[in-house]
């Protein structure tokens, strides 16, 4: 059981990486998130930062190998570099700033 979920832990983890690897270089980002994706390059970059923070926590936390040297520090560090990468995923849904236009001139030009 043990071996199973550390191979369903690196499949999920590496097509995570894929998939922010892909979006960072090729602006590519899955078909169901498409729409609702504004900024892909920030999406890979959060996508990125999930899959190492989450590959932390998992692999040198609950299904570390060696539970005696564990380091009661990596894990939650892991797990709050998966939730800044989310929240990069979350700001890549929202439209990033526009700089602003200088007013209008009104008298015309000849």
């Amino acid at each position: 059981m043990y071996w199973a979920m550390v191979g369903i832990g690196v499949v999920c983890v590496t097509i995570m990486g894929a998939m922010g690897v892909a979006a960072v270089t090729r602006e590519w980002v899955p078909p169901r998130g498409r729409r609702l994706v504004l900024r892909p390059r920030l999406w890979g970059a959060g996508a990125l930062m999930s899959a190492v923070g989450l590959s932390l926590f998992m692999f040198l936390g609950p299904l570390a190998a060696d539970r005696s040297a564990v380091n009661f520090y990596i894990p939650p560090a892991g797990m709050a570099v998966n939730m800044a990468g989310l929240g990069l995923q979350t700001l890549a849904r929202r439209p990033g700033r526009t700089p602003r236009l200088p007013p209008a001139s009104t008298t015309a030009v000849s």
